[in-house]
């Protein structure tokens, strides 16, 4: 019997989550692990050395999620941690997008633009009339996603080390 589509995608919540709960903890490692590994394999043919990759995990605690200038959100799927985004308010009308995030093996089922929209709808409830991010030239997937949802790529609009790519989306309406 083949199910339908929405039934095969399986169910999504999306809600704030503490930045400091085990389910956040548990995919910021996955997160940070995965590009940190993929850029480190594109340059230098290796991956994250583990001292560096659990002095950056533990150093990026995610305190800038916490309310009232911020939010992280988690996306479960059937009830089990399967994403995140985060927003951070950088001033009073402009929210940067961070930590977007699925777990590779449940990519391609919703999570994506489920997690955008909470993401965008939080920050409005922040007072953001826009969103920015920034990524980097390898992360393709995530660039592509950003255009399909109506972001702009910009000027840079910080001075991150590993930032490549800038984008912009006006949050009116």
């Amino acid at each position: 019997m083949t199910r339908p589509p929405s039934a095969a995608r399986g169910s999504w919540s999306v809600a704030p989550e503490p930045f400091d709960s085990p389910a956040a903890a548990t995919l910021w490692r996955a997160y940070y692990t995965e590009v940190s590994d993929r850029w480190y394999e594109l340059h230098e043919g290796r991956t994250t050395d583990p001292d560096e990759l659990e002095r950056e995990i533990a150093a990026r605690t995610g305190a800038e999620f916490a309310p009232p200038a911020g939010v992280l959100l988690l996306a479960r799927h059937d009830g089990e941690p399967g994403g995140t985004a985060g927003v951070r308010m950088l001033d009073a009308g402009t929210g940067e997008l961070s930590r977007v995030f699925v777990r590779a093996d449940l990519r391609g089922k919703g999570a994506a633009p489920l997690l955008l929209a909470a993401a965008e709808a939080a920050a409005r409830g922040l007072g953001a009339r826009q969103l920015v991010l920034d990524t980097r030239s390898d992360l393709v997937e995530a660039r592509a996603l950003y255009a399909r949802h109506g972001y702009e790529e910009t000027a840079p609009h910080n001075d991150e080390v590993y930032a490549e790519h800038w984008f912009r989306k006006d949050l009116a309406g």
